[in-house]
């Protein structure tokens, strides 16, 4: 009573995740029962624990995005006379995909340090810059690779280039990720860059 689903997640892509808002309604929550204060505006420590695990999942899916969309253009491409320009595209996408498995595999690493600090938020959240950089060209060159039959809904890339564009608009994007890096090769403080 008082939770409702608001039914309103309709956006370029990701549509599969079902990420519609949670609407609660009518619930009086008491002073002892706020576990967690910030002053608006700035950085908390907890945030520093939720940054370094959460993300990582979160930029699987984007990994497995690019991935879908390499199968799907090389299955296309397979179909095609193979010339040195196309074999130097599925070249382009591969190493780009790679980049973007390194980069996740770097995310990976600070999460198994288990110790989430400003530190590891910094190096997580670089990665996942990474990630999405290399992702989104992975998935744009495998559209270019597939050629006119890839623009079609029915090959399933156009879902693929719709869904990874969702890399780019989580907290601390590109402009406040690099903000926060700065801050800290500079000894600056971060609190309230996110």
């Amino acid at each position: 009573e008082g939770f409702s689903i608001s039914g309103d997640w309709n956006p370029l892509g990701m549509r599969g995740t079902g990420s519609h808002d949670v609407v609660i309604d009518g619930l009086f929550v008491p002073e002892a029962g706020v576990a967690l204060k910030r002053k608006a505006g700035e950085w908390h420590p907890l945030f520093q624990i939720i940054a370094t695990t959460a993300f990582p999942l979160v930029y699987a899916a984007y990994l497995g995005v690019a991935d879908r969309a390499r199968e799907i253009a090389l299955g296309l491409a397979r179909k095609r006379a193979m010339t040195p320009d196309l074999r130097s595209l599925v070249g382009r996408m591969e190493t780009e995909l790679r980049g973007a498995e390194i980069a996740h595999g770097a995310m990976l690493a600070a999460v198994d340090r288990n110790a989430p600090s400003a530190d590891s938020v910094n190096e997580v959240m670089m990665a996942k810059t990474l990630v999405a950089d290399h992702a989104i060209r992975a998935v744009e060159l495998a559209m270019e690779l597939a050629g006119g039959a890839g623009f079609y809904r029915a090959a399933g890339l156009e879902r693929c280039l719709r869904d990874i564009q969702g890399a780019r608009y989580h907290v601390m994007r590109t402009a406040q990720q690099q903000d926060y890096a700065g801050s800290m090769a500079l000894g600056l403080p971060i609190d309230k860059v996110y």
